[in-house]
């Protein structure tokens, strides 16, 4: 898992110098594909329950699970790139949003909440807490910002697969939810936008899309719960 979790990384790391006004989608999924299979891995979510691409690129009210193709990146949008490495069997997943070209401040401060509404949540991502911890610290952090948290998707166990028990709702809930263990590792991924939390499937059938039209940004990283300070495999 720390190999897939270095592919993952590293990939991103990659497609972050090509992330400007005028590529499109389906290049950077190129890119990414052809990066992740030189290092003798594979996308996790090629075929993922008949996902078409190796990763996904959600653009501006976009959420979560938008499919490659031509659309051009162009001045003022945010994207977010979604990539799942499995290597030797197992599984590392991580999601960035980028800026394109030059942004609004609006825009600039909701990609760095989202990222550390993550970093937050991290304070308390160590063995014998409850995942309800998780949940609470996000949802406080975002919230004293004036965005709000998507609720409808969560984040979740992973390891010989890419999708595991347990889900991780990044809100706060009513029961504690189980404790987090040493050894046990944890993607999540807190999804923020600018308006409402709800949300719209787009007509593809896989993209999320927020209901009032406004941005969206997602932050990713795949954790191991130590019996210290979290170790995160995707950094």
């Amino acid at each position: 898992m720390r190999q897939a979790g270095r592919i993952c990384r590293d990939t991103h790391e990659l497609l972050a110098t090509h992330i400007k006004p005028g590529i499109n989608t389906g290049e950077l999924c190129r890119i990414a594909d052809e990066y992740i299979r030189s290092q003798g891995a594979t996308p996790s979510f090629l075929g993922y329950r008949g996902f078409p691409a190796a990763i996904c690129t959600s653009i501006n009210e976009q959420v979560i699970h938008g499919v490659p193709g031509l659309r051009k990146l162009k001045n003022g949008d945010i994207v977010s790139i979604d990539i799942g490495v499995c290597y030797k069997r197992f599984h590392g997943d991580a999601a960035r949003t980028h800026p394109v070209g030059e942004v609004s401040e609006k825009h600039k401060r909701l990609i760095e909440v989202t990222k550390q509404s993550f970093f937050e949540a991290m304070k308390f991502a160590e063995h014998g807490v409850h995942l309800h911890e998780i949940g609470a610290a996000i949802e406080e952090y975002v919230a004293s910002n004036g965005f709000s948290v998507v609720t409808e998707w969560c984040g979740h166990g992973i390891g010989r697969q890419v999708h595991e028990d347990p889900s991780i709702p990044h809100t706060k809930q009513k029961n504690r939810g189980p404790r987090m263990a040493m050894g046990m590792t944890l993607a999540i991924e807190p999804m923020i936008n600018v308006g409402t939390h709800e949300l719209n499937i787009h007509q593809d059938t896989w993209t999320v899309v927020t209901k009032d039209g406004k941005f969206s940004a997602h932050y990713e990283d795949t954790v191991l719960i130590t019996d210290g300070e979290p170790d995160i495999l995707t950094l």
